[in-house]
């Protein structure tokens, strides 16, 4: 999730541990490693599959991050100079900041890898857009409001726990949408006797009201729409087509074999001038993606493999606003 939502969970669950007892210093602190697990963002591994696969990987461990929670207590009560009999308390809120982080993470299409370095499958829920103000805004009207009232007032522990309550049911909603919609469309596909290897559903952005497909095929992929508001029971399935077969002399060229795991075999690959390119079909609306990757060159028919470069995304503000009127304006 983007980092505005997880410093509002981090600062509500921080409240929620402590905010009684020792008052804003907890939602500060909670505030702060909220935004933890985020950090390895910053850091360059040389190649651009690299740097976006490894996001999400020890960062997002909650083996990692049970580990360090202790180590960061202890900071935080020296830092702080808290007694040491509230110690068991900022661990607490501590380790449940920290892991709620990937835990949120998880809802989203991209990945986390939460039992990493024994597992490294990126897990993907896929039930919420990494940018969602339905999810954010009743933590943050919870905590902001309960930082407002005195710590002897028992209405702060009840607003505070509204708030982490509402965008909680919401999640709730979120998977049961996922398999209400998923099923709706395994329907139309049947119907419209469209044989699939791999379904796709995640939200488009900022609502759960209009979601996205992604339907994998021999020789290419479809794309759709469907709003759970829809009377209408049509689906417009999209063809693209694409070729994977370039990717033969590929085949053990680590972008391509990395992109392959980590997109769950959602993409899409074409030669573009002179370079054959990645597209990851999860994050972005069709023709515009917001991560494609160089994976090769192409020189005189032949293909030489070279690090991963990203191209730059161009999904923006006017296809958000697109598919918000579309998910505003049901068909009948």
């Amino acid at each position: 999730m983007d980092s505005v939502t997880q410093i509002a969970l981090g600062a509500a669950v921080g409240e929620a541990v402590l905010g009684r007892k020792i008052g804003a210093k907890a939602a500060l602190v909670g505030a702060i490693c909220g935004t933890l697990p985020d950090l390895d963002s910053f850091i360059s591994y040389g190649d651009a599959v690299a740097s976006v696969t490894y996001h999400r990987s020890f960062s997002h461990s909650l083996l990692v991050l049970a580990l360090i929670s202790p180590l960061i207590a202890k900071v935080v009560t020296k830092v702080l100079n808290q007694p040491p009999d509230l110690f068991g308390k900022w661990f607490l809120l501590v380790f449940l900041v920290l892991i709620t982080h990937p835990l949120l993470d998880t809802f989203t299409v991209y990945g986390t890898q939460l039992f990493w370095p024994f597992i490294d499958h990126p897990f993907s829920g896929s039930t919420i857009f990494i940018i969602d103000p339905a999810y954010t805004l009743p933590l943050a009207l919870g905590v902001l409001t309960a930082l407002f009232l005195s710590r002897q007032s028992a209405l702060r522990v009840y607003i505070n726990f509204a708030g982490l309550s509402l965008s909680s049911l919401y999640l709730v909603w979120t998977v049961g949408a996922k398999f209400h919609m998923e099923d709706r469309i395994k329907e139309a596909l049947a119907e419209q006797q469209i044989e699939y290897s791999r379904l796709l559903s995640t939200p488009a952005p900022l609502n759960t009201i209009l979601w996205r497909f992604v339907i994998m095929v021999e020789g290419g992929y479809y794309e759709a729409y469907y709003s759970i508001l829809d009377r209408s029971h049509e689906v417009d399935f999209v063809f693209y087509p694409d070729d994977k077969a370039l990717l033969a002399s590929l085949y053990d060229h680590w972008p391509v074999t990395r992109l392959q795991w980590f997109t769950h075999g959602f993409y899409s690959v074409h030669a573009s001038d002179d370079s054959l390119l990645m597209t990851d079909l999860r994050m972005g609306v069709e023709p515009n993606y917001a991560f494609v990757y160089e994976v090769a060159k192409i020189d005189e028919l032949e293909l030489r493999p070279v690090s991963s470069r990203s191209l730059p995304a161009d999904f923006g503000l006017e296809q958000v606003a697109d598919l918000w009127h579309r998910a505003m304006n049901p068909v009948r």
